[in-house]
């Protein structure tokens, strides 16, 4: 679904940015966690670019700018403007996950609908470019007016890619004070043991952000057990007043 009525004000280096890839020839829009938090009438952290360009290709349009390769091979160049990184990243669909955190391997798109397909949640599965409009494939529009956090697609299949999807699930209902879909909630607490696949520095950056978030103690009140996969102390814990 497209909305071409829906306004978001962009940043001027963000709106250089993707005027420079749209002159370019190729498609482009701000997408995830910045669309999320600005319909949401909050300032994002940070604006992530998604575009149809490929990593040579973006390394091209910003020639005349620093840049950082080390995701290139995903996809993903860091474009510096002053002193702050960018993320560009082509769009793409990722391969087998066995590791369960990273894809073993990507292959480039030309559809942003492809690339949000294989986010996380609905509210961040949505892009942005002036004069389009949203682009809200998946209904995560909805999802943040009910105040909902709902995987895209198969919850199972989410948490079987990436372990770390499981906390932050629980992480972002602390954060936005919503509540998990129903079928993403079971899947979670199914996968909860996969998580001890996760390095400590990445868990422990979510768990910090989950403790400093709106709705903690009524998330962990629901959803607690959740996190026993990440903390095995906490099993025992459960039902204690």
């Amino acid at each position: 679904m497209q909305d071409p009525n829906v306004k978001i004000a962009l940043p001027p280096v963000v709106s250089r940015l993707l005027g420079a890839l749209r002159r370019a020839g190729f498609s482009a829009y701000v997408v995830g966690g910045c669309v999320r938090d600005s319909l949401l009438g909050r300032t994002p952290g940070d604006w992530d670019i998604c575009t149809s360009a490929r990593p040579e290709q973006i390394r091209r349009v910003f020639a005349g700018y620093r840049q950082i390769l080390t995701g290139e091979k995903h996809g993903t160049i860091a474009v510096i403007v002053g002193g702050v990184p960018y993320e560009i990243t082509t769009y793409r669909v990722d391969g087998a996950y066995h590791d369960g955190r990273h894809p073993d391997s990507v292959r480039f798109v030309p559809d942003v609908r492809q690339d949000l397909a294989r986010r996380d949640f609905t509210v961040n599965a949505m892009a942005y470019a002036p004069g389009e409009g949203l682009v809200d494939a998946f209904g995560g529009r909805a999802d943040l007016r009910a105040g909902i956090i709902r995987c895209v697609g198969n919850p199972r299949e989410r948490f079987e890619e990436d372990a770390l999807r499981v906390l932050r699930a629980v992480r972002f209902a602390a954060q936005l004070d919503f509540a998990l879909d129903c079928a993403t909630g079971e899947a979670a607490v199914a996968a909860r043991d996969t998580v001890m696949q996760v390095s400590a520095e990445r868990v422990f950056t979510e768990l910090d952000k989950l403790l400093a978030g709106l709705a903690v103690g009524r998330v962990l009140s629901a959803h607690g057990g959740i996190l026993s996969g990440a903390i095995p102390e906490i099993a025992p814990c459960m039902g204690c007043t």
